[in-house]
C-alpha cells in the first residue's frame, strides 16, 4: 500500500509549536481544505475511495484511525500527533473511526470537491481493485 507518513516540519518555542505545510511538504497544490469535528466515538467517517484526488489527514487535536484498503489488503494508522500526517494516494478506501473526544481531523485535498471523483459502494470498489 503506497500510504505515507509525513512530518509536518515544527518550530519549537517556549511558547508554543508552530507546524509549517508550505512548498514541498506534501507532493501536490492544495485545492480544498476542510476539516471533521465532533465526530461522536462510535460513529466513522469516509467510506469511500477517489479516482483521481490525494489526500493528506492530520489529526489536528486529540485522536482518530483511518482504516485503509487497497482491495487486497488493510492497514489501521493512528493519527495522534499535529506535526505528522497521512498522505493517501488514489484508490485507496478509507473510513475514519474510533475518534477521541475533541478530535479534529483536517484534510488538505489535491482537487476541489466532485462527485464523479468518488468510489462510494465497497462492492465497486472491490471490482475494479480485481485483476
Amino acid at each position: 500500500m503506497n500510504i505515507k507518513i509525513i512530518d509536518i516540519p515544527k518550530i519549537t518555542d517556549p511558547r508554543g509549536n508552530l507546524a509549517v505545510i508550505e512548498k514541498d511538504c506534501i507532493p501536490y497544490a492544495i485545492k480544498r481544505v476542510y476539516y471533521l469535528y465532533d465526530v461522536p466515538s462510535d460513529a466513522y467517517r469516509g467510506g469511500h475511495a477517489h479516482k483521481e484526488q490525494l489526500e493528506f489527514l492530520i489529526a489536528l487535536s486529540g485522536s482518530f484511525e483511518v482504516v485503509l484498503d487497497d482491495g487486497h489488503s488493510k492497514q489501521t494508522v493512528m493519527l495522534n500527533k499535529p506535526n505528522k500526517g497521512l498522505l493517501i494516494p488514489t484508490g485507496i478506501w478509507r473510513e475514519l473511526e474510533n475518534f477521541s473526544s475533541g478530535a479534529i481531523c483536517l484534510v488538505l485535498a489535491s482537487d476541489t470537491f466532485d462527485e464523479d471523483d468518488y468510489i462510494r459502494d465497497y462492492n465497486a470498489f472491490k471490482l475494479a481493485k480485481k485483476p
